[in-house]
């Protein structure tokens, strides 16, 4: 018993002025990221005073008028709002389903390329749409779907269609012009992760897998899957809470008249009505009611997956 009792503390490191002495770099680069967090991501956090007021600026916080739920209770019996929160949502799962699962297959794919040279030619080309901006992005997809764009050219030109289509002046098809942006853009980048997570998996396993007669398909089923499944399951549980995410530059950006009904989101709601029209409270409460429903989806989430005995987030 003495002997595990010693082992035990021998493993402890005790907080002394010496220990804190030898790690004063890490720990004043800690204490800034935590001084950084809590200014620029807890005390704007006072601001959500607002969605409980009738507030006015010249007011301010302090003083300005309480008037309890009141402007949630507006949020909720207007119309506009409702149609946002579907758009939202739709948009965010689409987005979800569309690069998560093109991510998966573009690594797995790209793990496939026996070319050093080829696969990182094709993973270079892959990710530099990232670091586009949104401008330039809806503006080729403006310029390929327009009228005269390569999109409605190819499509006269093999007969599937008779005459030019506008296919930003139909709301059926904003949704699914917006989930390509986001997999065009975000493919090659977010498939880093999983690339980097096959190339953990033990290479042994692979020529074990060969000698027995399995094929490139029985090894991605069998193996490469299996080897990123903790990394899926973690990012998914990250994403499900970005759900209502779904965007604003894009939608914005993209948006006219003709799709309103279906190009608004959260984001552009609290734009429209939070500083366009200056009612700060009605906008504070919508952005409060995203960041509920996303702490919430991912509590759920991470408990399913506990409960089927995944890999969780906590």
């Amino acid at each position: 018993m003495a002997a595990k009792g010693t082992r035990k503390n021998k493993n402890n490191t005790q907080i002394t002025w010496k220990e804190i002495r030898r790690q004063k770099v890490l720990i004043f680069w800690g204490a800034v990221f935590v001084i950084y967090g809590f200014i620029f991501c807890y005390l704007p956090l006072g601001g959500w005073l607002m969605a409980f007021q009738n507030y006015k600026p010249k007011d301010g916080l302090l003083h300005s008028q309480f008037v309890g739920l009141a402007k949630f209770q507006q949020l909720f019996s207007d119309a506009t709002f409702l149609r946002v929160i579907r758009n939202t949502l739709a948009m965010g799962i689409i987005n979800l389903v569309f690069t998560f699962v093109m991510a998966i297959a573009f690594a797995i794919l790209l793990n496939e390329v026996k070319s050093r040279s080829g696969k990182k030619v094709v993973q270079t080309i892959s990710y530099l749409p990232h670091f586009l901006s949104w401008i330039i992005v809806t503006g080729i997809l403006h310029d390929a779907l327009s009228g005269t764009g390569i999109i409605n050219e190819l499509l006269l030109k093999f007969n599937i269609l008779d005459q030019p289509l506008n296919f930003f002046a139909y709301p059926k098809y904003f949704w699914w012009i917006v989930a390509f942006a986001n997999v065009w853009k975000e493919t090659g980048w977010n498939a880093i992760i999983y690339l980097s997570a096959i190339t953990a998996i033990d290479p042994s396993l692979y020529e074990a897998a060969s000698i027995d007669g399995a094929g490139r398909w029985a090894k991605i089923r069998h193996i490469t899957f299996p080897g990123i499944k903790p990394t899926i399951m973690i990012l998914l549980l990250m994403n499900v809470g970005n759900v209502l995410n779904a965007g604003f530059e894009v939608q914005y950006l993209l948006g006219n008249g003709l799709v309103q009904s279906v190009s608004q989101t959260i984001d552009i709601y609290v734009l429209k009505w939070g500083i366009s029209q200056g009612d700060y409270a009605i906008g504070t409460a919508a952005g409060i009611f995203k960041s509920v429903v996303s702490i919430i989806l991912i509590v759920v989430a991470n408990q399913m997956a506990k409960h089927t005995g995944e890999e969780r987030l906590f």
